[in-house]
């Protein structure tokens, strides 16, 4: 974490604000973003969502149409649609987790796109390694410094940016936001906004006055301009923008992230990147299959997602929310009734530029021929595939190879769930 800056009180952590190099430029630039709070700019945003700790994928896009999907999970399988519990079918082979439901009206008005048999091409079944490979964008690779959302974020970096482009609904920033682009972590828009009235009255004569024993050291004005940063979030207002169009949120982590990420959209304030995450994901005892473990945790996934782009309605034209986890779970349950690390899983897609109500991938089924080490999923569309499409149609960054470096990605590598 060199070369950075950490305010942290309660609920606040603004990453990013760096001491030396480009960071210091980038606050000075600040003025010129001051007029991005007045709404009047229609950025694209990419919220992307971690499920941290390997989501079942083969529970959440459930194979119904498949006998062996049945033969493996005895205890854990979720039943056909039409029976007790089933799954809510999409395509007469797939379908989703029937606690998914409130995502279903997504998928029926093609807004909602799923890319299954997805993820890393390493076969690390380690947490921390597999979430290290897939936020840094490079596989395999732990010697990467930085991660790839903040390389989106230096391939399109302007002179008039937004101090809050790339914010982290986190207590710390991820380490898909690693990097020299300037990026905000915080947990809470309320309690940002009570503490900067804190810092700028109660702490500024000392807190500044530190920094500012000698105006023409760079750390003197990158602490003025932080403290500009904090204020320009207050005058702004984010949690003055209600839920709309009947939406609720659920009173979760994901939920409330979700919800602020929302109002940051409403209020202008140049927001292009967003992060969220959500943990519980590792269920190898009890996982459960229609009812249980798991399906509390899928409803309040697909509810929260739900309920963000039912609240941003006709936004959502210019917002993709991408989700990922680090991989998936075995194909055969466990004798805990659970499921153990894996390799294949299941990204979703939500947008109004998504070409949805279609699953996407190549699919070879779970015959123990075709599984990964007789075990898993197979992997057949590297994650780096998904994230290039998203960066270039989406965030409309050219050098892709930059972005994931040692991959060599190309448009005929994309899986087109973009228009």
């Amino acid at each position: 974490m060199d070369r950075r800056f950490f305010l942290k009180t309660g609920g606040i952590g603004l990453a990013s604000f760096g001491l030396m190099g480009a960071a210091p430029e980038f606050l000075h630039q600040f003025a010129a973003a001051k007029g991005v709070g007045s709404g009047g700019q229609n950025k694209k945003v990419l919220v992307t969502i971690f499920q941290r700790g390997a989501v079942d994928g083969l529970n959440m896009i459930v194979p119904h149409g498949e006998a062996d999907y049945y033969n493996l999970r005895r205890a854990t399988a979720v039943p056909q649609p039409g029976k007790q519990d089933g799954a809510l079918d999409l395509d007469g082979h797939f379908g989703l987790h029937p606690s998914m439901a409130a995502l279903a009206p997504f998928w029926k008005a093609k807004q909602l796109g799923i890319i299954n048999a997805s993820g890393s091409p390493d076969n690390s079944r380690s947490h921390f390694d597999a979430q290290d490979y897939m936020e840094s964008g490079t596989p395999g690779i732990k010697s990467t410094r930085d991660g790839w959302l903040n390389r989106a974020m230096q391939a399109t970096a302007g002179k008039s940016d937004s101090p809050f482009r790339a914010v982290a609904m986190s207590q710390q920033l991820p380490r898909s936001l690693y990097g020299r682009a300037p990026s905000v972590a915080m947990t809470d828009l309320s309690d940002f906004s009570v503490k900067a009235g804190v810092f700028s009255v109660e702490m500024k004569g000392g807190f500044e006055g530190l920094y500012q024993q000698n105006a023409k050291d760079s750390l003197g004005e990158a602490g003025k301009d932080t403290f500009e940063a904090v204020n320009f979030l207050e005058t702004a207002n984010p949690a003055k923008h209600r839920p709309e169009n009947g939406a609720v949120y659920p009173p979760s982590q994901l939920g409330r992230s979700l919800m602020q990420i929302a109002q940051l959209i409403k209020a202008g304030v140049g927001l292009e990147v967003a992060f969220a995450e959500s943990g519980g994901w590792d269920t190898h005892v009890n996982q459960g299959g229609s009812r249980g473990q798991l399906a509390n945790l899928l409803r309040d996934f697909s509810n929260s997602i739900a309920a963000f782009a039912t609240d941003l309605g006709k936004r959502m034209d210019d917002v993709l929310v991408l989700t990922m986890s680090e991989f998936g779970r075995t194909a055969r349950e466990n004798g805990s009734r659970g499921t153990d690390h894996g390799h294949g899983n299941a990204m979703l897609v939500l947008g109004n530029s998504v070409k949805g109500g279609k699953v996407f991938g190549d699919w070879k089924g779970l015959k123990n021929d075709r599984l990964n080490e007789g075990r898993d999923l197979p992997v057949t569309t590297d994650f780096r595939a998904v994230f290039g499409e998203a960066a270039a149609k989406h965030l409309s960054v050219k050098q892709l190879n930059e972005l994931f470096p040692k991959y060599q990605i190309d448009k005929n590598k994309f899986r087109g769930f973009l228009s």
